[in-house]
């Protein structure tokens, strides 16, 4: 097996930087299996103890003794609200331009659906071919129902290049991901309003992550999940950004109860609520909400700079550990090889990355694989150190080198890979 102590970084280094980092003694917030390094976080963000004691404090403290009194006596009505304005200043954007609502894909239908609407004379929506499946399925079902619409695909290299005056809205993630590439939020945003287009961002790889200024960059729309660096829980609600600019005019396809101006005067006809409150639709799951709200205790005071600077250190000392192993096994890097080109997580392509990465989550380093041939590691900065770095690296060596990998019983697929 490769031997650790020639791989220019030393475990015992590895541990005084990791004490001398102020974001360690965050990690201690999560609630991690021992012996467990969690290099998925990119995914689903582990459980943080505040949304765990949060969701008990609602269960117990509210729902049980208050029951539907906990609208009122809880403020449930308002939690939605209270989590958003806690998501706006990541994202870039005041409290009244973001709601906290739904998921991604829902989201992003209402925001899309209400951009073609402000664009009226416009019939192209523009997408990058490396988008996001959801994010190409709501748009083809989308313009299934208005056949008007031309859904343009384009690669990534040639968004810019591709807007014209028929381009009614650009739709394109903040990272990419497959590889975690980062696109030019800023560029391309006022790429689009130069030919008069709308633009829409999906920073579900990218908030709590990296810094993100949706109002300097002049960005129309944007959606994120709250469960992959937010650490929300799986199926946390997701969130919506809509520019101030457009709270006049736009209108949500879904006019649910809860973005009615006034939901409890139950009136026959609807209408909208001010600012990003009109994007809400139906009534928000409180106990899920609770554990978004809790969790985003994490980013009090943490300046996002600091957080992709930590990110890219480890995913780069990851790299330069696995290298040789990397090279002697048939990896090849799908991720941009400079670290400020990406976002949090690294990407390898294998034929046989499916069992490769099935053996060492059994080894105790949970990344994850997606089709055809893509492995990723994420390096959420707030969940892992730079010795857990250095340990995951030695064991993928000790995977690749003994080949334990090849085990039948890591061939065979589960439901969710």
């Amino acid at each position: 097996m490769t031997n650790p102590d020639a791989w220019g970084e030393t475990l015992a280094e590895c541990r005084r930087l990791d004490q001398e980092d102020p974001l360690t003694p965050l990690s201690r917030q999560f609630a991690l299996p021992r012996g467990v390094i969690y290099l998925d976080g990119h995914s689903l963000g582990p459980l943080t103890r505040s949304a765990s004691a949060a969701v008990q404090r609602t269960v117990r403290g509210e729902w049980g003794p208050m029951i539907i009194g906990g609208w009122n006596e809880a403020d449930w009505i308002g939690l939605p609200a209270r989590t958003a304005a806690r998501i706006a200043p990541l994202i870039g954007a005041e409290p009244e331009e973001t709601a906290c609502a739904d998921s991604v894909s829902v989201n992003l239908f209402k925001l899309a659906a209400g951009a073609l609407a402000l664009r009226p004379d416009r019939k192209t929506v523009l997408m990058v071919e490396s988008e996001f499946p959801t994010d190409g399925y709501v748009l083809q079902g989308l313009a299934r129902l208005r056949p008007d619409i031309r859904l343009k695909i384009v690669p990534a290299g040639e968004l810019k290049g591709a807007l014209d005056p028929e381009t009614a809205l650009l739709v394109a993630s903040h990272a990419d991901y497959r590889t975690g590439a980062l696109a030019d939020l800023s560029g391309l945003s006022q790429a689009a309003a130069a030919v008069g287009a709308l633009s829409l961002w999906d920073l579900s790889h990218t908030t709590g992550l990296a810094t993100i200024d949706l109002n300097a960059a002049g960005a129309d729309m944007a959606v994120g999940c709250g469960y992959k660096y937010l650490c929300g829980g799986p199926g946390a609600p997701a969130f919506a950004f809509l520019a101030r600019r457009h709270h006049a005019g736009f209108l949500n396809p879904i006019a649910g109860w809860m973005g009615h101006a006034r939901p409890f005067d139950f009136e026959a006809n609807y209408s909208p609520a001010s600012g990003a409150d009109r994007l809400m639709a139906g009534t928000p799951p409180i106990l899920s909400m609770a554990a978004l709200h809790a969790s985003l205790d994490l980013f009090e005071g943490v300046a996002p700079g600091a957080l992709l600077a930590r990110s890219r250190t480890l995913s780069s000392l990851f790299e330069r550990l696995t290298a040789s192993v990397a090279t002697a096994h048939g990896f090849s890097l799908a991720s941009p090889a400079e670290a400020e080109r990406r976002g949090g997580h690294l990407a390898y392509t294998h034929p046989d990355g499916y069992p490769i990465v099935q053996a060492l989550i059994a080894a105790g380093v949970v990344g994850d694989f997606r089709a055809p041939d893509l492995i990723r590691f994420g390096f959420s900065p707030l969940v892992v150190s730079r010795s857990q770095v250095w340990t995951a690296a030695r064991r993928f060596a000790a995977v690749m080198d003994s080949e334990t990998w090849r085990n039948p019983s890591f061939s065979r697929r589960q439901t969710v890979t």
